[in-house]
């Protein structure tokens, strides 16, 4: 049936549609040339014009690479506590650093920031000028004497240490502080001086307890803490039977009594 209307269709018709789908072919094919012109114009342009078409480029690369260096502060160096962004802190990002000393409040680290052979130079807010180190604490750590020492003989000055951070008080940061030991290990002094028993564990200052960042690291540090315990390291070593002994008698009233009454006859 569909056949049959087709064919019956009268003449005026079938020469109306054949006049429109010429003109429609005609302007797709304006269309087509004009859009190919038009890429040929830009081509020619930029093959005559290379070398400013390349430095466009790299000036906006620049460009952008500068915005987002100084949006996400990559090249910054932070010389207090209170120039890192928060959300530093709330990623717990890693910081290089090298340790100045080991103060009696802490570490003191200088930052070291990412550096970009031509940005870093340009974008330096303190060039030439002298700077100050950060303060740090190793989170959820109380060192002994004992430990400070050890610290003081195995960071040594100048050497370069990451800093992971865990919170802001003030002007120290707590963080969790490891020293690279070849390229593929690297050793937390946090856990380090709990191994040795040259430090116990203390609450985690700024985290909150019921959080998971707050378990997952007093766990970290509790089980080298235990390690310690078990082996009788630092200030969980245990005395000898000779020292244990020793020590009762030098505590027993009867024999310092005795010792005094020989001393006042060797006086007399």
């Amino acid at each position: 049936m569909h056949r049959e209307n087709v064919n019956n269709m009268p003449e005026s018709s079938r020469e109306t549609e054949t006049e429109e789908g010429k003109r429609n072919r005609q302007q797709r094919d304006q269309g087509n040339e004009l859009s190919h012109n038009i890429v040929s114009v830009i081509s020619q342009y930029a093959d005559d014009n290379l070398t400013l078409v390349r430095n466009i480029s790299t000036g906006l690369a620049v460009v952008g690479v500068i915005v987002i260096a100084r949006s996400i502060k990559l090249i910054t160096k932070f010389q207090a506590a209170s120039e890192i962004p928060a959300r530093f802190i709330e990623r717990n990002v890693s910081l290089r650093g090298k340790v100045h000393s080991i103060a009696e409040k802490g570490l003191e680290v200088e930052h070291v920031p990412i550096y970009l052979p031509v940005l870093s130079p340009l974008l330096s807010k303190h060039k030439g000028v002298s700077t100050s180190p950060l303060l740090v604490n190793l989170a959820g750590v109380e060192l002994t004497p004992e430990g400070r020492v050890w610290l003081q003989k195995n960071l040594t000055p100048a050497q370069t240490v990451w800093l992971k951070l865990i919170s802001r008080e003030d002007d120290i940061l707590h963080c969790l502080v490891s020293q690279s030991r070849g390229l593929m290990w690297s050793c937390c002094m946090n856990e380090e001086v709990l191994r040795l028993g040259l430090a116990r564990t203390t609450p985690i200052t700024g985290v909150l307890p019921d959080s998971h960042l707050y378990w997952r690291l007093h766990k970290r540090l509790h089980r080298a803490e235990v390690k310690a315990e078990r082996k009788g390291r630092g200030l969980w070593r245990e005395d000898s039977r000779w020292e244990r002994a020793s020590k009762a008698v030098r505590d027993n009233i009867i024999f310092r009594l005795m010792r005094r009454l020989f001393k006042r006859t060797e006086s007399d």
